[in-house]
C-alpha cells in the first residue's frame, strides 16, 4: 500500500485520517507520497513524474480565469445558469478537478473518493486553496469524504440536485489519453469496476439530474441511454433524469 513520508505531527495526522502507512524514506519500488516545496506529491520510484493537486495556480488557475464560465460543457450539463448553482454530489471525485470548477461557479460540492491516496492529495490541495485569498471562498464550498461511493449512495438518506459521476475505466486501453503523470496515477488507483452499479442509486438521490462524464466514444454507463448529452472534443456528458 502506498505510504506517506511524514515531516511532522500534522503529516502523521493526515496519514492516519486516510489510513496511509507512515514512511521514513522512499521505498525501494512502487509509489509513495511526500512533500516537495510544501505540496504533497505522489511519486514513483525511478520516475520523475509527479502528481499533486493545485487549485491555486497552474492549469486550475488558468481554467478558473479563462475556462469559459457557464458556457463550459460540464457547467451546461449540470444545469448551471446565472443566479442558479445547484448542489452537487461528485461521487467519483478523483483529483477533484471538475468539482473545483463547479465550486468556482458557485455550487456547493460534496466529494466522495474511496482512494486514500487521492483523498490525501485533494485534502492537501484544499488546505492550500483555503489559505489563498483568491480561492478560499471556493474551497469553503467543497467537502471531502473518504467513502466507497456504491455503499455510501445506498446507505445515505440525503439528496442533492445533481449527482455527478466520472468513473475511471478498469481497462488501461480504454482510458482517455493522459499525460504521463496522470497515466501513472490512473494505473495506481485502478478502474471503477463497479461503476455501472452507481447509476441507479444516483438516480434515486438526485432531485434534478445525474450527469455522467465519459470519453466521447465510450459506451453508456450500465448500458442505459441518457435523456440527452453534451459533447466535447474528447469527452461527453450524459444526462439522466431522476427516478420519480
Amino acid at each position: 500500500m502506498t505510504g506517506l513520508i511524514a515531516r511532522n505531527e500534522d503529516d502523521a495526522a493526515l496519514a492516519t485520517r486516510y489510513g496511509l502507512p507512515l514512511l521514513h524514506a522512499a521505498p525501494p519500488t512502487g509509489h509513495y507520497l511526500m512533500w516537495i516545496e510544501d505540496r504533497l506529491n505522489l511519486c514513483q520510484v525511478g520516475d520523475k513524474a509527479r502528481v499533486a493537486v493545485d487549485f491555486v495556480g497552474g492549469a486550475q488557475a488558468h481554467r478558473r480565469r479563462f475556462g469559459g464560465g457557464l458556457g463550459q460543457p460540464v457547467a451546461r450539463a449540470v444545469g448551471l445558469k446565472p443566479g442558479h448553482a445547484p448542489s452537487v454530489l461528485d461521487a467519483t471525485a478523483g483529483l477533484a478537478r471538475d468539482a473545483f470548477v463547479l465550486a468556482t461557479l458557485g455550487c456547493e460540492v460534496t466529494l466522495l473518493e474511496r482512494s486514500p491516496v487521492a483523498c490525501a492529495l485533494v485534502d492537501d490541495g484544499l488546505a492550500r486553496a483555503a489559505r489563498a485569498e483568491q480561492t478560499a471562498g471556493i474551497a469553503a464550498r467543497m467537502r471531502l469524504i473518504q467513502a466507497d461511493a456504491l455503499q455510501w449512495l445506498c446507505d445515505t438518506q440525503a439528496q442533492w440536485a445533481v449527482l455527478y459521476l466520472d468513473p475511471m475505466f478498469p481497462e488501461p486501453d480504454k482510458r482517455a489519453k493522459s499525460k504521463k503523470e496522470m497515466a501513472a496515477f490512473q494505473a495506481l488507483i485502478g478502474g471503477d469496476a463497479d461503476a455501472d452499479g452507481l447509476l441507479e442509486p444516483a438516480r434515486l438521490l438526485a432531485t434534478r439530474r445525474v450527469v455522467v462524464k465519459r470519453p466521447r466514444h465510450a459506451p453508456w454507463l450500465a448500458g442505459q441511454e441518457p435523456a440527452y448529452c453534451y459533447e466535447g472534443d474528447s469527452t461527453r456528458f450524459d444526462v439522466y433524469l431522476p427516478r420519480s
